[in-house]
């Protein structure tokens, strides 16, 4: 439990009390321009976008007769050694290209081992599945939001009383007893060989079930493929019954290569039906046509407003209760509604906040006696509760669509193209603001960027064909 704790306390939440400083690691101290500096973080997240592959080894290639637990210590020494270096050098940390390699090998870690702690953790519910897995989706979620809050609020303090190394080196400390409370959890050896089945084995796939991730209201019986003819439940039990290639005497070597062609062959097989492959196309969509200003809005906030470190920690505070209270409200009010009208809102909805940034830009709030603190704490809760309501259906829906025996690898696959997407999305904000000659102290373009970002945020809603008509976010 200890080991869950802090890795989700981690993974989930306070990492924004180590990002904050890298933002103004990557402003004040390289000088980086905006688009520059959302380059390197776009890069540096590259690795949450590839999590399916962590998982199909860590499932296929056991080290010692072990699945977990050594790729856990490998990708802990991964996400703790960066931020030592980084702290510790000097030269490291005021170098882009060298700070954005380490910080590459560190989000490597954290990814790697958030896959392997899914994996433990749906191991343990199916164990005790009656008594412990809701606890775990309780505490999943409550760590997610104290780490959230705490590694905002104490993000800007120790911009304030600590120096940048400092910041690096006191976050090394998560990871640190991450390491160490590794000594303290068992795993059975009990299969030394690779897995010929990447799910049926032990029914662990390198990320959490669907099940087992908080909020996701999965049953056995789906909606979504309830309606379908016989034929085509038929045709599916045939094609699931294929992608599981039989299990074959041979060399560790042939075993291994056999394990990793039929991972991949389950994952390719089961994504390409068009139930699956549609939705996901969409969400995909969904963020790659909505370029991402939030780093060029970062640059604003502190040079031209003058906001300072500890008050932007808070703004994130707000932005994580908002999430939590969108959480509340979907769960209470619109999970009945259909997956399409709750998408088509939320985009319009989001549109309309953006345009709240182009009022602040403007200073039209200014004339209005609106100070700029409420314009972003307002706008802040109020974005992140939406957010919620568009990520809740993706979650929900990402659930119904995985097909029974390979449900994490191909939601940790889903979760992977979303980041994809993300990671393009800030790339195409990097080259919208290279195109608009924004940079550090000229953002006279920025109301014209950010009138793009709002034009874009209603292109999603003329590819919501994709999404299946009568999806709701209740599963039977």
């Amino acid at each position: 439990m200890l080991l869950l704790s802090s890795s989700l306390f981690e993974l989930f939440g306070f990492r924004s009390f180590v990002w904050t400083a890298v933002s103004y690691q990557l402003k004040d101290r390289l000088k980086l321009s905006p688009s520059a500096s959302q380059f390197v973080t776009s890069i540096a997240f590259f690795p949450w976008s590839i999590k399916p592959i962590y998982g199909i080894l860590s499932d296929c290639i056991p080290i010692k007769g072990r699945k977990r637990i050594p790729y856990l210590v490998i990708a802990t020494l991964l996400s703790l050694f960066p931020w030592v270096i980084i702290g510790l050098q000097e030269t490291i940390r005021n170098s882009r290209d060298q700070l954005m390699i380490f910080l590459l090998l560190q989000n490597l870690g954290s990814a790697m081992a958030d896959v392997v702690i899914d994996a433990m953790i749906a191991e343990a519910a199916r164990l005790e599945k009656a008594r412990f897995a809701g606890d775990l989706q309780s505490v999943s979620w409550m760590a997610m939001a104290l780490g959230g809050i705490c590694g905002s609020l104490l993000g800007g303090y120790a911009l304030t009383n600590f120096q940048m190394e400092d910041i690096f080196l006191v976050f090394a400390i998560l990871p640190t007893v991450q390491l160490l409370s590794c000594v303290f959890v068992n795993e059975s050896s009990e299969n030394s060989k690779p897995s010929q089945y990447l799910s049926t084995s032990n029914g662990s796939n390198g990320s959490i079930s669907d099940e087992d991730k908080p909020l996701i209201n999965v049953h056995q019986t789906n909606p979504l493929r309830r309606n379908k003819s016989s034929k085509q439940k038929k045709k599916r039990k045939i094609n699931r019954s294929n992608d599981q290639m039989p299990e074959t005497d041979g060399s560790f070597l042939s075993q291994l290569i056999q394990s990793l062609k039929t991972a991949g062959y389950t994952l390719f097989k089961a994504f390409r039906q068009p139930i699956i492959f549609r939705p996901m196309a969409w969400f995909f969509l969904a963020q790659v046509t909505m370029p991402n200003l939030q780093t060029v809005m970062f640059y604003y906030q502190t040079e031209v407003l003058n906001l300072e470190a500890s008050f932007l920690g808070t703004a994130r505070v707000i932005g994580w209760i908002g999430l939590m209270v969108g959480t509340f409200i979907y769960n209470r009010f619109l999970k009945k509604m259909k997956l399409r009208r709750i998408l088509m809102f939320a985009h319009v909805a989001l549109a309309l906040l953006t345009l709240l940034d182009i009022v602040l830009v403007t200073r039209l709030n200014v004339t209005l006696g609106i100070s700029d603190k409420t314009m972003m704490l307002f706008g802040s809760a109020i974005s992140d509760a939406i957010n919620q309501f568009k990520f809740m259906p993706f979650l929900i829906l990402s659930g119904h669509l995985c097909p029974p025996g390979i449900e994490g690898t191909l939601f940790a696959l889903f979760m992977s193209i979303n980041n994809l997407g993300a990671t393009i999305s800030g790339f195409l904000g990097a080259g919208l603001a290279s195109v608009l000659n924004i940079s550090s102290g000229s953002f006279n373009n920025l109301s014209f960027g950010i009138a793009i970002q709002v034009i874009c945020t209603f292109l999603p809603v003329g590819f919501l064909f994709l999404i299946p008509e009568e999806a709701t976010g209740i599963s039977a």
